[in-house]
């Protein structure tokens, strides 16, 4: 059950540990379209679990971990049995740390390591949630920290996988190959710092060393989007959270969100969420 639900924007309640919650969920419920500052990492024990983002339902298996991203909508449709793990990480927590929120991004609409697909990965996450889980079920001196640093470590080991060097930029020096990261991972954290002014790719090539013709290339490879797809989706983040605010006009939201017309917020916004900027300002609404 979701103690705490304005609208469709859920207030985790933290409880033994600040920033993180952790269920041992067998509960048949199903929970409905929400949204929370949280990242959910869920890992089915036993049976099977499903979740519908952006209306389409993804349905993972016993031994998966399936993660989505704070400010995603989302519902979660229980199975008549089974056991899950579901734990909620105040992803703010380790949003200073070096790329810690150029990672971010990549977890975008969700993530889904299987088993079957990276059993290397999948071990190790699952390594450092069983030691999550045994620290916070049984506190000891220093649990919250040793907690914080298992959730960093778990988060390391996914972005070194969805970072590899040698996949994103093949062909080239593996000295050159960190030199391609740490630069376009500078260019993500500008994008997200500035994401509402009128960034040009002039203005990133040039940030980043590179003509305007490789650093598309380059992004591209990077980041498996272009570009002008990368800063909507910072925009259309920045948005969303601007769209819970009841005093603020969704042409204000557009305007404030670096959009140039209120027609290209709606197109964008709509093609991004499935569902148009004025309904999901609805859906954010309390219920009276």
């Amino acid at each position: 059950m979701i103690k705490i639900l304005n609208g469709i924007h859920e207030t985790v309640a933290y409880d033994a540990l600040s920033g993180l919650k952790l269920y041992h969920n067998h509960e048949k419920e199903n929970y409905p379209v929400h949204w929370h500052t949280a990242v959910e990492i869920i890992l089915p024990i036993r049976g099977e679990y499903t979740v519908i983002t952006d209306g389409t339902p993804h349905t993972f298996y016993e031994g998966d971990i399936w993660i989505t991203p704070p400010g995603t909508l989302h519902e979660l449709i229980a199975p008549p049995d089974g056991e899950r793990l579901i734990l909620l990480f105040d992803y703010s927590l380790i949003c200073n740390v070096n790329a810690m929120d150029t990672l971010l991004h990549t977890l975008l609409p969700y993530t889904l390591i299987s088993r079957k697909e990276y059993p290397e990965l999948n071990s190790r996450l699952q390594f450092y949630l069983d030691e999550v889980v045994r620290e916070y079920d049984n506190p000891r001196p220093f649990t919250e920290a040793c907690v914080y640093s298992l959730m960093i470590r778990f988060f390391v080991a996914l972005g070194r996988t969805n970072f590899n060097a040698n996949t994103r930029f093949p062909g080239i020096t593996r000295s050159k190959q960190h030199e391609y990261v740490e630069k376009f991972m500078l260019v993500c954290n500008y994008i997200t710092d500035h994401c509402t002014e009128n960034i040009t790719i002039e203005e990133l090539a040039d940030l980043a060393g590179f003509s305007k013709f490789h650093f598309a290339r380059l992004f591209k490879q990077f980041s498996n989007m272009s570009c002008h797809e990368y800063l909507m989706q910072k925009r259309i983040a920045h948005a969303e959270r601007l769209l819970i605010e009841p005093h603020i006009s969704i042409t204000e939201v557009a305007m404030l969100s670096g959009f140039n017309s209120l027609s290209t917020f709606n197109r964008i916004f709509k093609a991004a969420k499935n569902c148009t900027p004025s309904e999901y300002k609805n859906l954010n609404r309390l219920k009276e």
